[in-house]
């Protein structure tokens, strides 16, 4: 049976080292990939190999995801990451080294410029969704812009988010769903809100890894459940998205950020082919 996963009146396209990316055509997902934060150049390397090994066999559009800072630990002793310059010098090295984009987070308004200089595609991080003076400085650098919805936001409530960029000059804007708070330390997923979002007229990403996290379940830190990326992830592309966001990571058990939620490397191959066996069904 076929979704109602058809093109979008308006798309998005990026203009990648390697390709053009479109969103929202109904084509082909997209994959953000990559692990949660830049712990060391050679980590990064290692991932981002494996992912343009396996995206480049598959035909999948790919572009490494990797923050440089990490400012909502709950804990002030978690790893934030190595310093701004020093974490978009790496990253720049990096994607150049690997030839693919990179979408990283932004937290406050000064960090957005530079940032933007390294970056083809910005991120707005879910907690910082209705951040006015953030999302209309991301939208000023015509980037295109990743919206985490907030866990405590409705579907249609990013309405009004994705107004605040448009107003400023930039529609290229993709939304994501990433869970809602629902009681203590858990997060669901309303497959229908997928649906709600994408009549909103943009491009919809589905992420599966941070979906899956209990926030704060530790006292220190967040836990998570990585065995529900999968069945999520699959969900998410029988309802239609356009996109798929996943952290991996070689040893999730060692990542120093976000390790309960993120796919095991060796996995990624096996769980993409999945992925582009459901796709494949919107097609037929």
């Amino acid at each position: 049976m076929k979704t109602e996963f058809t093109a979008l009146k308006k798309t998005v396209t990026l203009d990648t080292p390697s390709k053009k990316i479109t969103w929202g055509d109904a084509q082909n997902f997209v994959l953000f990939a990559g692990p949660d934060i830049i712990e060391d150049e050679g980590m990064v390397i290692e991932t981002g190999t494996e992912i343009k090994r396996v995206t480049d066999q598959l035909g999948i559009p790919w572009i490494l995801k990797c923050s440089f800072d990490k400012a909502n630990r709950q804990s002030s002793s978690s790893f934030r990451g190595p310093g701004m310059q020093s974490a978009l010098k790496s990253l720049d090295k990096i994607k150049s080294k690997l030839g693919c984009a990179l979408i990283t987070d932004v937290h406050e308004t000064i960090q957005v410029q530079e940032t933007a200089e390294y970056a083809e595609v910005l991120q707005i991080p879910a907690f910082l969704s209705r951040q006015t003076d953030l999302l209309v400085a991301a939208a000023k650098t015509n980037r295109v812009i990743h919206i985490k919805k907030g866990q405590f936001l409705a579907p249609w409530d990013m309405k009004a988010i994705a107004n605040k960029a448009v107003q400023a000059g930039n529609d290229k804007l993709l939304l994501c769903e990433r869970g809602t708070t629902f009681g203590y330390n858990r997060l669901i997923n309303d497959m229908t809100g997928l649906v709600e979002m994408r009549r909103l007229g943009f491009p919809v990403i589905m992420d599966c890894t941070h979906s899956t996290q209990l926030p704060g379940a530790t006292g220190e830190s967040s836990g998570g459940r990585a065995d529900m990326v999968w069945p999520l992830a699959r969900a998410a592309v029988a309802v239609g998205v356009d996109g798929i966001f996943v952290e991996t990571h070689p040893n999730p058990a060692e990542a120093l950020c976000d390790g309960p939620t993120s796919l095991p490397l060796k996995n990624l191959e096996s769980f993409l082919k999945n992925l582009q066996l459901i796709f494949k069904t919107h097609q037929a």
